[in-house]
């Protein structure tokens, strides 16, 4: 595709444009600003607004999000993207489902004490050191709602709730703090169906993947636990992340490089704008200090689709 027919393109729903070198300046249709501040570079596949800041590494985020259904349709032709406006029908086709899905709703234990309440007892003072040991503070735990239970089925757990969009409890994870064999004790809920903390996501920032709710919790705010090593392309997350078109962040395990290289590349495959969070030498995030995690979100390298392949075929190999 070359570049004019590119430009046509843009242009049919921004406007006209002034070029100064290799950059092409259009209307921002995210700020509607009356100077044109949109800059567009061709050869590199970015944009950036100069006024609200609105960018991406893909100048496709733009054409899908605001050019018309024929334009999205000629550029993915001419491109060979997979046009990401046919997503739910693409994945409906591939995992039928004869009722649409109901959104999960489960009950917190009964025994369930809420730490951010001012708590003298023995056990929660226990539940709070066991937290502070993983350098989670007393906002963290105003933000994710932590608790613990003291008795019942999930007695000497801390206890994690996950809120759905509509802000009703939809999953929970139940992590000992007396080192009991079972570490964690879950809902038996299917993972794949909720979105952990959905209630408390922007879709239009960054967010960043981890495996499991501590480490998100020291990722800060707008991370995600996918809650294993893998994310299935017809999970609610996965769909959620392509759609909203949303710049992901990867920080699995030390020890998932493969399983992160196979999410990076089902994600990159429908044009998502991912970067990879350098972990080791720690073993998790939740491992990591703060001040550490930012640094090196900061330092993350964008993955290009050449990358993707390249990974993919080296874990093709079994050394």
């Amino acid at each position: 595709m070359s570049s004019s027919e590119k430009i046509t393109i843009l242009k049919d729903f921004l406007g006209n444009y002034n070029r100064t070198g290799q950059e092409y300046l259009f209307s921002c249709p995210e700020c509607n600003h009356h100077k044109k501040k949109l800059s567009v570079n061709i050869d590199k596949n970015v944009f950036k607004c100069w006024i609200c800041d609105y960018s991406g590494n893909s100048i496709y985020r733009l054409v899908r999000k605001y050019a018309s259904y024929e334009k999205r349709s000629k550029w993915t032709e001419l491109t060979g993207q997979l046009n990401l406006l046919d997503f739910e029908s693409v994945l409906d086709s591939i995992f039928p489902m004869d009722e649409p899905e109901q959104e999960v709703v489960v009950d917190l234990p009964e025994e369930f004490v809420s730490l951010a309440n001012k708590n003298e007892s023995i056990e929660a003072k226990i539940a709070t050191n066991y937290l502070a040991k993983r350098n989670i503070t007393g906002k963290d735990i105003l933000f994710w709602k932590i608790g613990y239970c003291s008795s019942g089925e999930y007695a000497g757990r801390i206890i994690v709730p996950s809120f759905s969009e509509s802000g009703d409890c939809n999953y929970f994870i139940g992590r000992t703090y007396r080192d009991e064999w079972r570490k964690y004790m879950n809902p038996p809920t299917s993972k794949s169906k909720i979105i952990f903390n959905e209630l408390y996501i922007d879709w239009n920032e960054d967010l960043v993947l981890t495996e499991g709710v501590f480490d998100a919790i020291i990722a800060g705010k707008n991370s995600v636990p996918i809650l294993g090593s893998s994310l299935k392309e017809q999970s609610k997350l996965f769909k959620s992340i392509i759609t909203n078109s949303t710049p992901v962040y990867i920080a699995l395990d030390a020890d998932a490089e493969k399983k992160a290289s196979f999410l990076i590349q089902n994600l990159i495959k429908y044009d998502a704008e991912v970067y990879n969070i350098d972990v080791a030498p720690y073993n998790d995030v939740g491992e990591m200090p703060k001040k550490e995690f930012l640094e090196r979100k900061k330092a993350a390298r964008l993955v290009s689709s050449e990358d993707a392949y390249l990974q993919k075929f080296i874990n093709s190999f079994d050394f």
